[in-house]
């Protein structure tokens, strides 16, 4: 097509005042409605759990103990070896940091005494984490992600030669924004690799552990596993939640390690608090009540999403498959696509798509400090919006990229 023709397109598109927002990995109302029948699971006269301990008073620190055997199962870790905490993994991750930056980790130095810390930032990668270092001033060095995980070679060789590389940020499993699943290799060398910081910590969040979109599944090895293998079983924090499997905000998170990281961690915990929100994990325990049930709830969950994921392949195959100009991926679950586009054209894609009623993660947002040095990924994420109005969002996204390219 031409670039006349693409641009009478485009501007068409403009004048019919859209307002479709693709920026961020939301639930749509119909996933949310799956999870209703959990407000009704906890009454006046049903707060306590079947071993009769009474969730409206303080207590339970690191969760109850029945979350902590459901959970423990859906981050594959011994009910010793995992936290319930409140609402929010990201509020965990937030706190582990925060911690190991004034107490240290395992009786070591504080990283706030030791000068330059730095992290290590796979990328594209989750925009919130490196917000995270971002905000308590850790220097963040990009790492190439290759299709099966990060580039292990250059993070072999940096963790081993430097010892203020405190720790790595990971989505291992149907990775935010590129889906794809760190392979066993992967796993076994972060688990044995060398490192000049006894204190380095991989900051595993497996927030996609249990969202297939079909019977397709991506298997992640176990880190925790893999690590005592090696004898390092100190040297991963794990973190997931159910934010994005029963309420957005209202779920719950969780975070697994090692006994003595649990244990010097849960210490912490008890000074900041006297007990999570034992009613949230009860209303959970009632709905799910074992993984199984997790397991037949995110199928309805898939039933509903993958249908977008499917017409957001399509639409990029119909209109850019073949020519040259863009490749994505196609994940076996998780909750975005990850697209890239002739360097140089991200941030002109966006702009244009915006100034056609299509609202896309800022180019650059899904690397350290926002900035894609070839500009040129974008993150789709599918699943807020209805199935008709992705494939309009599409169509125009597409055509932003072909004409992006043609001016570029």
């Amino acid at each position: 097509m031409s670039k006349e023709l693409l641009q009478k397109k485009y501007d068409e598109f403009k004048t019919k005042g859209l307002a479709l927002d693709m920026t961020r990995g939301k639930p749509c109302p119909e996933q949310l409605s799956l999870a209703n029948g959990m407000l009704e699971t906890v009454g006046a006269d049903s707060f306590k759990t079947d071993s009769g301990l009474d969730c409206r008073n303080y207590g339970g620190v690191d969760g109850l103990p029945e979350s902590k055997k459901l959970f423990s199962e859906f981050l594959e870790v011994g009910v010793d070896e995992i936290i319930i905490g409140g609402t929010s993994s990201l509020n965990m991750m937030y706190d582990t940091i925060a911690r190991a930056l004034l107490l240290g980790v395992l009786g070591g130095k504080p990283w706030s005494k030791v000068e330059g810390v730095k992290f290590l930032c796979p990328a594209p990668g989750y925009d919130r984490h490196f917000s995270i270092c971002e905000h308590f001033g850790i220097e963040m060095i990009a790492i190439k992600m290759n299709s099966d995980g990060p580039d292990m070679d250059e993070v072999e060789r940096l963790v081993a030669e430097d010892s203020t590389i405190k720790g790595i940020w990971c989505v291992p499993k149907y990775g935010n924004p590129t889906g794809i699943t760190y392979s066993d290799e992967v796993v076994e060398r972060f688990a044995k690799m060398k490192c000049a910081a006894s204190d380095f910590r991989i900051f595993w969040d497996n927030a996609y552990a249990v969202h297939h979109l079909s019977d397709n599944k991506d298997k992640l090895k176990n880190i925790l596993a893999a690590c005592k293998d090696a004898g390092n079983e100190d040297r991963v924090y794990i973190f997931g939640s159910t934010s994005k499997v029963s309420f957005a905000g209202a779920g719950v998170g969780m975070m697994g390690a090692s006994k003595s990281n649990v244990e010097n961690l849960v210490k912490s915990i008890s000074m900041q608090t006297i007990g999570p929100d034992k009613l949230n994990q009860l209303r959970h325990l009632r709905f799910f009540k074992d993984m199984a049930g997790i397991e037949a709830h995110m199928k309805r969950h898939a039933e509903i999403i993958k249908p977008k994921f499917d017409a957001v392949l399509e639409i990029l195959e119909s209109e850019l498959g073949g020519k040259g100009i863009a490749t994505w991926t196609n994940p076996n679950g998780g909750y975005f696509i990850s697209l890239d586009v002739p360097n140089g054209c991200a941030k002109k894609v966006v702009t244009m798509a915006a100034d056609a009623g299509v609202k896309l993660t800022a180019a650059g947002a899904t690397f350290p400090y926002k900035k894609d040095l070839s500009d040129s990924n974008i993150r789709i994420a599918p699943t807020l919006p209805s199935l008709d109005e992705i494939k309009t969002a599409m169509e125009i996204v597409c055509t932003c990229i072909l004409l992006a390219d043609i001016e570029n």
